[in-house]
């Protein structure tokens, strides 16, 4: 972990989540693993982190995280609904009490007009209640991906 407001972060969150019994898991697409990465550094982490997935293929979106082959046809996995039923899937799938889910373009290949590299929708379940939002990182790809990182764990601790 490069960041070291994104390992207190962690920390603080590892600690909340301690002190309520309370579980958290995750679904990452374009960041690979590097949330669950961030927690599992952390000693303790596995008294609160049920488990992880890492989605890359649309179709493993759909067969474990239950992401509508509709949402995925209408609207791309790189979509702010796809990263709200992704929340929903990986929360029920590892029955965790939050959950954190990531899907978007780290580059540099895979960009369009509309949606260019470096678009990331990051979401939180926090309970039931969803957030997600969209970003536009610029940067390599590592970048990106560490940018998305970041933010992903901030916004979770934000609205815990």
């Amino acid at each position: 972990m490069k960041n070291n407001t994104t390992k207190q972060n962690t920390i603080e969150i590892i600690n909340i989540l301690k002190a309520k019994n309370q579980t958290i898991t995750f679904a990452e697409s374009c960041t690979g693993g590097r949330i669950a990465s961030a927690f599992t550094a952390i000693s303790g982490a596995s008294s609160v982190l049920n488990g992880s997935v890492v989605s890359y293929a649309n179709e493993i979106k759909s067969l474990w995280l239950g992401v509508k082959e509709e949402t995925l046809i209408k609207h791309g996995a790189v979509s702010a609904e796809c990263v709200a039923e992704m929340l929903k899937g990986i929360k029920k799938m590892a029955n965790a009490d939050h959950s954190i889910a990531v899907s978007g373009i780290a580059g540099p290949t895979g960009g369009t007009d509309e949606k260019p590299v470096g678009t990331v929708y990051l979401g939180v379940c926090i309970k039931n209640h969803l957030i997600v939002e969209h970003h536009l990182f610029l940067g390599d790809r590592e970048t990106v991906q560490e940018q998305a990182t970041d933010t992903a764990i901030a916004i979770f601790k934000n609205n815990l």
